[in-house]
């Protein structure tokens, strides 16, 4: 892995699980609305590291914690996950046991659709081209693929406890493809909160409009709401 960093080391700190296809930088642009405040850390998974060899979901959880281990981190105040960075969102959540306030999910990859993968993203934005672009100077198929055969996998919901569940979001555009597993995400996390972005796509907030995105972000941290939203 590579980690990015932006904010004071001395604020509460933010740990975002970046999308399929994208470097940890994508954050960024979120990140650094929130840097006054907060300390954003932004790992890339081993998939997209030049000379790295992407091993398991395990292996990338004990670099993420060998990180906050040797910068003296020992909570955190809100983890953000989109798309497929959900998967390992979830697997950090359920197997560490560092303290997590909030929990933040975009467009979360919960699908379980190991064996029907489909196109994840929606756009050809011009504001995230760039991450596209850098990932894949790094890109190798032998990553690539192990990363899905240990991700997509068609397994249960890991179990989350009742209080992190009341202050996780699990957010999904109304007209983006994952749309159609909320309902089973929403029987399995009974205790949390799940709202829609009607008429967005996969990401497309976050993508679109990182300071409204980071607002919210803070919004959650301070008040366990989600704000009024303009659309």
């Amino acid at each position: 892995m590579v980690f990015k960093t932006t904010g004071n080391k001395s604020n509460s700190v933010i740990l975002f699980f970046h999308a399929m296809g994208v470097t940890g930088e994508s954050s960024m642009p979120v990140a650094e609305k929130m840097a006054e405040k907060y300390y954003c850390i932004m790992p890339t998974s081993t998939v997209y590291c030049s000379g790295q060899r992407y091993q398991s979901k395990r292996d990338e959880i004990q670099q993420i914690v060998r990180f906050l281990w040797n910068h003296g981190i020992k909570e955190i105040e809100l983890i953000v996950a989109s798309s497929i960075g959900a998967d390992l969102a979830m697997a950090f959540l359920t197997e560490i046991k560092i303290p997590v306030k909030h929990v933040f999910f975009d467009g979360g990859q919960f699908a379980q659709i190991g064996k029907t993968l489909k196109r994840i993203m929606w756009c050809d934005d011009d504001k995230i081209k760039p991450y596209f672009i850098e990932a894949g100077k790094n890109l190798t198929y032998g990553n690539l693929r192990r990363q899905l055969t240990d991700s997509l996998e068609d397994k249960p919901f890991p179990e989350l406890s009742e209080e992190l569940q009341k202050h996780t979001f699990w957010e999904f555009g109304s007209i983006e493809e994952h749309f159609k597993y909320r309902n089973a995400v929403m029987q399995t996390y009974i205790h949390g909160n799940f709202p829609v972005f009607e008429g967005f796509n996969h990401m497309q907030y976050q993508i679109q409009n990182p300071e409204g995105f980071a607002r919210m972000l803070e919004t959650i941290i301070e008040t366990d709401r989600l704000p009024e939203l303009v659309f």
